[in-house]
């Protein structure tokens, strides 16, 4: 059997791993090690290694990386505790393939450590393009890994483009569309009763990020979206932004709107409460990768903030706009009532896959031989 490890270090990134960890537990060929690290292990943003837990899934290391100040100095010294708590995590397990996914920072530490150690990477969502420096994070995990998982076509280009071997190279789809077509999501009066919504009225679903080069803005930007929110005075869902740089200063600011009592705020919310909110609200509002790869399944409207996302591969859902309160108001009532943009989200088409994607990603590492010629990459131009 090949030890596949896999890393997850937030509540979002386990949501879409779920159905290939599930997919790996199940495979004969395939013995699963799972190493939780970053958010999941700070109650400051939710403690979620509990719903990991929840779902059945052992726990073989916890790597503590998390920073305490609100700055991307911080964050790099959280990386180099990474390093450190991933190379020990990493000696223990001694995995034959290494899984990460997307553009984090616990991803990149865990990348860095796999290749000293000489364990074969494979990546999931790389080729996408982002604002930030999520792009180069992306970008770098993309030139460590040994086998690439993009979710579309469009993203296999690019990585070639790289100058990453096309035989290394998997369309696989995005693992998240596997839940949403596949998973038994909480009805509607289940999401209704449990977050205490009227379904017969508009509702928002408000998730906004820091973005790392905008760190000292952070705050600021956060405070346009709420003033949007508060004006429009529409029930809203409002979860808290990652740990980045800027994402304690913009819960700071979200505190503040505590007064509004239809804003309901938390710190984290489970992937399938998650989904299901998703499948209920009338607004998507904030700068979350979710508005673009998992909203479109639902046919759901997005207002796209800032630069978080520019660039991403998009389906027609998403309406763009710059932090300023107006702007935002004026595109969620756009949203909203402008029958011309509610029939255009309606015929709206999921780029990112079709639900097959964790059995595609198992198949390939169940198969895939673990050779020196693996290991030893070139470049192909």
């Amino acid at each position: 059997m090949k030890k596949i490890a896999v890393v997850t270090g937030t509540r979002a990134e386990y949501g879409i791993l779920r159905p290939v960890l599930r997919a790996i537990k199940s495979s004969p060929q395939l013995d699963l090690a799972l190493i939780a690290t970053g958010m999941h292990l700070s109650e400051e943003f939710g403690g979620t290694v509990k719903e990991i837990e929840k779902d059945g899934f052992k726990i073989d290391a916890k790597v503590e990386m998390i920073h305490t100040r609100d700055t991307g100095a911080a964050m790099a010294k959280s990386i180099g505790k990474c390093v450190s708590g991933m190379t020990d995590a990493l000696e223990r397990i001694k995995p034959d393939i290494l899984l990460l996914l997307g553009d984090r920072a616990e991803m990149l530490a865990a990348a860095v450590v796999a290749s000293y150690m000489g364990i074969s990477i494979a990546h999931l969502h790389g080729g996408e393009v982002s604002g930030g420096v999520d792009d180069s994070v992306r970008h770098a995990i993309t030139k460590l890994a040994h086998i690439h998982f993009p979710a579309t076509e469009k993203s296999a280009k690019r990585i070639i483009k790289m100058g990453e071997d096309p035989s290394r190279i998997f369309v696989v789809g995005a693992p998240s569309i596997d839940t949403i077509l596949n998973e038994r999501l909480p009805k509607q009066v289940e999401i209704a009763k449990k977050y205490g919504l009227n379904l017969s009225k508009p509702i928002l679903l408000v998730l906004q990020h820091p973005v790392v080069t905008e760190a000292d803005e952070a705050a600021g930007q956060i405070k346009e979206t709420l003033d949007a929110i508060a004006g429009l005075k529409y029930q809203t869902i409002l979860i808290y932004p990652n740990a980045d740089a800027g994402g304690r200063r913009m819960i700071k600011m979200i505190k503040k709107y505590k007064k509004h009592p239809f804003i309901k705020s938390f710190k984290s919310i489970p992937y399938t409460d998650y989904l299901g909110l998703m499948r209920v609200v009338s607004v998507m509002v904030g700068n979350s990768s979710s508005g673009i790869i998992e909203a479109p399944s639902f046919h759901l409207p997005v207002v796209n903030i800032g630069t978080r996302e520019k660039g991403r591969e998009r389906s027609t859902n998403l309406i763009d706009v710059n932090y300023e309160t107006r702007e935002i108001v004026k595109a969620v009532k756009r949203a909203l009532y402008d029958k011309k943009i509610r029939n255009k989200v309606k015929r709206c088409k999921n780029v990112y896959g079709d639900g097959k994607a964790s059995q595609r990603i198992v198949k390939v590492l169940s198969e895939i031989n673990i050779t020196p010629k693996l290991l030893q990459k070139k470049i192909t131009y």
